[in-house]
C-alpha cells in the first residue's frame, strides 16, 4: 500500500509500534524533519487507510481500526513497511496488527465464568499483493516477543477463517473453548494466563443471602403480636390456668386486664350528677356568702323584674 508522502522516511524501522498518542518515531540522524503536525497527520492517514482495507478484506460494514479509535482507546498498533526499491522511491506499507488488553468474561472447560484481562488481537491485515510471503508470521512473531505472551494466551476478536488457518498452521492452535461472546480462545488459555485470570467470587449459599433467606421467610410466616395495650383492645384474652411466675428487681407487676369499652355520654353525665361533691368544693361554697344553695334557690325563684334590681 503506497502513499503520496515518504513512508520510508516516516517510519525508520521495518516494524513501527504506535500507541494512542500516535507520536512520530525518532528519525535517523541527518534527515530533514518536517513539522511535527504534518508527521502525525501522515500517521493518521496511514492508519485510516489500513483500517478501510482490513474492513473490506473481512467484509465488514465499517472499519474497526481508525486514527480516532486509536486515540480514544489504549490500543497498540504494529505497522510493517516494505523498504525495498519502489518506482516512487518512498516505500510502502505491507500490513498491521492491532492489540490491546480487555476485561472479558470467558468460560473455561467446565463452563465456569472467569473474569480475565488478556491481550486481545483486535485487527490483523496483510495487503493482498504480498500475502503468503511470510510477512504475516514476521509481524505476528514480533508482536509476541514485544508483548511477552504466548499464542495460546491470546483472545481473538471475531477472527476470520484466514486468521484461524494462520494460527493453526504456524502455532498449532486448533481446539477452541466455546464462548458466548465474539472472542475466541484456544485450549491452554487458562494454563499460563498472563496477566493471571481473575476468577469471580463463588456465589453465597442461600442461608447467607439477606434479606430473602429461608430463615427470614419462615419468620415472616409467624404473626407477631403487637405490644400492650394494642394487643388487648380488639379481644379479651383468656388468662392461662396456671400463669408462670414473674419476678423482677421491682417486684411483681400486676396483670393488666382488658381495656374497658367507651362509656356513652349520657351515662357519663348521670354518674357525675350522682357523685358527692368534693370536700374542697364544699369549702369554696361555704366561703362565698352569695354562693350557698339556699341563696341560689331564692334568686332563681324571684321574678325577672326583681332579679334585675340585684
Amino acid at each position: 500500500m503506497e502513499f503520496q508522502f515518504d513512508v520510508d522516511a516516516l517510519f525508520p524501522e521495518r516494524i513501527t509500534v504506535l500507541d494512542q498518542h500516535l507520536r512520530p518515531p525518532a528519525r535517523r540522524p541527518g534527515t530533514t524533519t518536517p513539522a511535527r503536525v504534518d508527521l502525525q497527520q501522515q500517521i493518521m492517514t496511514i492508519i485510516d487507510e489500513l483500517g478501510k482495507a482490513s474492513a473490506k478484506a473481512q467484509n465488514l460494514s465499517a472499519p474497526i481500526t481508525s486514527a480516532s479509535r486509536m486515540q480514544s482507546n489504549r490500543h497498540v498498533v504494529y505497522i510493517l513497511k516494505d523498504s525495498s526499491a519502489r518506482p516512487a522511491g518512498k516505500g510502502a506499507i505491507i500490513g498491521f496488527i492491532k492489540v490491546g488488553y480487555k476485561k472479558l468474561f470467558v468460560l473455561d472447560d467446565r463452563e465456569a465464568h472467569n473474569e480475565v484481562e488478556p491481550l486481545c488481537i483486535l485487527d490483523f491485515y496483510i495487503h493482498e499483493s504480498v500475502q503468503r510471503h511470510g510477512h504475516g508470521r514476521e509481524l505476528f512473531q514480533y508482536m509476541l516477543q514485544k508483548e511477552r505472551v504466548e499464542p495460546h494466551q491470546l483472545a481473538i476478536d471475531r477472527p476470520s477463517q484466514k486468521l484461524l488457518k494462520f494460527l493453526n498452521k504456524h502455532y498449532n492452535l486448533e481446539t477452541t473453548v466455546p464462548q458466548v461472546n465474539n472472542f475466541v480462545i484456544f485450549e491452554g488459555f487458562f494454563a499460563h494466563q498472563h496477566p493471571p485470570a481473575r476468577k469471580l467470587p463463588p456465589k453465597r449459599a442461600e442461608g447467607d443471602i439477606k434479606p430473602y433467606s429461608s430463615s427470614d421467610r419462615e419468620f415472616l410466616k409467624v404473626a407477631v403480636e403487637p405490644p400492650w395495650p394494642l394487643n388487648r383492645a380488639p379481644r379479651r384474652a383468656t388468662p392461662p390456668a396456671h400463669p408462670p411466675p414473674r419476678s423482677s428487681s421491682l417486684g411483681n407487676s400486676p396483670e393488666r386486664g382488658p381495656l374497658r369499652p367507651f362509656v356513652p355520654e349520657q351515662e357519663l353525665l348521670r354518674s357525675l350528677r350522682l357523685c358527692p361533691p368534693h370536700p374542697t368544693a364544699r369549702l369554696l361554697l361555704a366561703a362565698d356568702p352569695g354562693g350557698s344553695p339556699a341563696q341560689r334557690r331564692r334568686t332563681s325563684s324571684l321574678p325577672r323584674s326583681e332579679e334585675s334590681r340585684y
